[in-house]
């Protein structure tokens, strides 16, 4: 019996034996897989925390609002644009982003921002006005004048990748102290003691929990639900909610709590911004707030942290109330913590949530525009990918002359439209004429239809805006022609390529026998344009086209002289921008820097001019085309700004189907079209189309008035309107314009008709 116990103990020993074996092994083997877990685990963290986290969306920039001593601008210009950029009015401005208007004075603190050509510091400024320029810009903070001082860049929008994530990343250092505090007091109250997750809380969250019958209390730590957004998906199961726990260790391990802390400042959701996620304080703040993360205030620092908890629930811009009661919450916990004090809390609690529209960061805004910043980039980038790693893209959008071109083709058409069943419709472009920037493009009446963009797209016949080149391409052979020069305005028939014959015809159907040039153009005369181009040769003209900075096809057909040529407004206007500026041809472009994530420069857009026509004859040209807007087929211009001298041409294409117009003043050159996508008749003139969008968006700003200097060898001469003859000044009938005066012959007869005599040279050394 006592061998039998023996044998079964030692059975029994052998089997725990085993058993314990066994399991030393398993144990062994599951922390050999643990270690290798937590290894894949740190590598998969290592590569992606120390790396880019995330696609940042390329950041689009407006032309920063250049302010120099002696430039003509209103008050009233200025604070619009502080307005745009979120700057606070104030009594006294003494932060970043605030200012004040008191007595003819402007005061503000002018942001810090990085530009493309390095950082500026937050600057102290006052600027004083003498009637309607300033007179004195001076920097408080050295109490010295400057000569110019630029405002931060008006952020438009941004290019958002297809995972429809938006953020932009801020610095646990450039954020107010207050927000850390707040963030840690309310999500994660010993963030900085535990080891990335916290035993005790979730033991506390539990009871809360169940004692409510309902989740009313989290026990994650903040490490926790970064690790969730960044790795782990919304899946609610124990094996998830381990490996949320082990990695949010392994991040503490390896990393400060201030990286995780601004790491998760950059990662939070913070709402919808229509189907695209809000991520981070840095967006939440202008999208909430119109201002940078660094400006934000108190209460407003804790409406976003009590967002946190739910930001659909706790929507501001749908459940205000909802939000101002946990944002009082979060107040009345920095008041127990004495982050602030008692005055503070009471101050802040009464001030209601003071949101902003939110229409800064409207996604798809001024679609046309973008569209020609995409295709600009696309030149700029070898690689695509670039364009969600945060770079910054500084671009020459004005956003006054893209709202205002916008509203003035709306509310013009929407005049046009009376008495009309097809859909009329519109396209716009804006550019500043001695740079070549593109000030603003609308690709259609609805402006914010991201479909086919007509400016850029849309190939019309461009009509009488051709005429220009042909005048042009005369004007400079001066020996043979002047603005006084008789044209021929007489029928005239021409086979054109396909055998058929032509004969054009004046709008009115008369013939006059013959004009100067300078009524030719200003009244916009067919016939006396063809007998002129005719004369020059199709080659020379389709030249001057391609001078002018025409890239389509040109045929070289008889009906190119009234404008048998195809252009989208944009090429139009670049063309125009070229004879606005006196013949120099800058390439017409939105992108004027790009600039990493990292502040260095990427690119930059070379400064780039051609001489492309003769500067003289292109200022007798601008002449005529100042002219048009007086006298000619614009000349409402003229009755609607009598104290503002501006230039430009109409052109109207065969049945009345495009209605074009291209004017300027001194600054910026704007093409318009009105027309039918069907192409069909909308029996509108350039003059009672195009031009109304062109007065009504000058309306809508302060045109600044012509003013170009004689190019050297120019002067005014005198003419015999009838043979073109010069004749003597002071006669009466003869026409006074601006002429090239070295190649002009002189006077051979005087007022009276008799031979003038060559002076003696006494009387040209004394006089008569």
């Amino acid at each position: 019996m006592a061998k039998k116990q023996t044998k079964a103990k030692a059975k029994t020993k052998k089997t725990r034996s085993v058993w314990l074996s066994l399991g030393i092994r398993l144990f062994i083997v599951a922390m050999v897989v643990l270690a290798a877990y937590v290894f894949y685990l740190d590598a998969q963290i290592k590569h992606s925390f120390t790396g880019n986290k995330w696609e940042v969306p390329a950041q689009i920039f407006a032309r920063p609002l250049v302010l120099e001593k002696s430039l003509e601008i209103t008050p009233t210009e200025i604070l619009d644009e502080l307005e745009l950029l979120g700057y606070r009015k104030v009594s006294r401005a003494d932060s970043s982003g605030e200012y004040s208007y008191r007595n003819g004075v402007l005061t503000f603190q002018r942001r810090a921002f990085q530009f493309p050509d390095g950082a500026e510091p937050l600057r102290h400024i006052s600027i004083r006005w003498d009637d309607r320029r300033i007179s004195t810009i001076t920097d408080l903070g050295s109490d010295q004048q400057v000569g110019q001082i630029r405002l931060e860049p008006w952020l438009v929008t941004r290019m958002v990748s297809s995972r429809r994530e938006d953020r932009m990343l801020v610095n646990l250092d450039k954020v107010p102290d207050m927000l850390p505090k707040a963030l840690t007091l309310v999500e994660d109250r010993d963030f900085y003691d535990h080891y990335g997750v916290a035993p005790l809380s979730i033991l506390r969250a539990l009871m809360a929990n169940i004692a409510a019958g309902r989740t009313v209390q989290g026990g994650s730590t903040l490490t926790q639900q970064l690790v969730k957004n960044l790795y782990l998906t919304r899946e609610r199961s124990i094996v998830r909610k381990a490996k949320e726990a082990l990695m949010a260790i392994i991040i503490d391990a390896r990393y400060s709590k201030s990286e995780i802390l601004q790491a998760y400042l950059n990662e939070v959701f913070l709402g919808q911004n229509g189907d695209m996620a809000v991520h981070g304080f840095g967006l939440a703040s202008y999208y909430y707030f119109d201002r940078p993360a660094n400006e934000l205030n108190t209460p407003e620092i804790a409406t976003l942290v009590a967002m946190i908890k739910g930001p659909s629930y706790y929507n501001p811009k749908r459940y205000p109330d909802r939000v101002k009661e946990r944002r009082d919450l979060v107040l009345r916990i920095l008041f127990d913590e004495n982050e602030i004090t008692r005055d503070q809390y009471q101050q802040y609690i009464n001030q209601p949530l003071q949101l902003a529209t939110g229409a800064s960061l409207a996604s798809g805004k001024h679609p046309a525009f973008m569209n020609q910043v995409r295709k600009e980039l696309n030149d700029i980038l070898a690689d695509p990918t670039l364009q969600d790693s945060g770079l910054k893209v500084f671009t020459t959008l004005d956003i006054y002359a893209q709202r205002r071109a916008e509203r003035a083709i709306s509310q013009t058409l929407d005049g046009l439209q009376q008495d009309r069943s097809a859909q009329l419709e519109a396209a716009m472009v804006v550019t500043d004429i001695s740079s070549g920037e593109v000030r603003a493009i609308v690709g259609g009446r609805d402006a914010e239809y991201a479909g086919f963009n007509r400016a850029l797209e849309a190939h019309r016949q461009i009509g009488s805006l051709v005429k220009p080149a042909v005048y042009l391409t005369a004007l400079e052979d001066p020996t043979r022609f002047n603005l006084a020069t008789p044209i021929k305005d007489e029928p005239i028939t021409l086979k054109s390529t396909d055998g058929k014959m032509w004969s054009p015809q004046n709008i009115d159907k008369k013939f006059r026998g013959q004009v100067p040039l300078i009524e030719a153009l200003t009244r916009s005369l067919n016939v006396p344009t063809v007998n002129l181009g005719m004369a020059l040769g199709l080659d020379n003209i389709a030249d001057t086209l391609q001078r002018l900075g025409v890239q389509s096809d040109i045929d070289t057909v008889p009906a190119l002289t009234l404008g048998a040529l195809s252009l989208t407004p944009f090429e139009t206007n670049q063309m125009y921008q070229t004879i606005s500026n006196n013949g120099r041809y800058i390439p017409l472009h939105t992108v004027t820097d790009v600039v990493t994530s990292k502040n260095e420069l990427l690119w930059k857009k070379a400064e780039f001019y051609s001489q492309r026509t003769d500067e003289a004859a292109t200022y007798l040209l601008n002449y005529a085309l100042y002219k048009v807007s007086t006298e000619g087929t614009a000349k409402r211009i003229g009755a609607n700004f009598p104290r503002i001298n501006m230039g430009g041409k109409t052109g109207t294409t065969d049945d009345y189907r495009d209605s074009w117009f291209s004017g300027f003043d001194r600054n910026n050159v704007i093409t318009v079209w009105v027309g039918n996508d069907d192409n069909q008749p909308i029996n509108l003139t350039g003059a009672g189309g195009a031009l109304p969008v062109f007065i009504n968006y000058q309306k809508m700003q302060e045109p600044k008035s012509l003013s170009r200097r004689f190019p050297q060898g120019l002067g005014i001469a005198h003419f015999d309107p009838d043979s073109g003859a010069v004749v003597v000044p002071g006669c009466p009938g003869s026409m006074s314009v601006p002429a090239i005066l070295e190649v002009l012959p002189p006077p051979e007869q005087d007022c009276s008709g008799e031979p003038v005599k060559e002076k003696s040279w006494w009387e040209k050394l004394f006089g008569d």
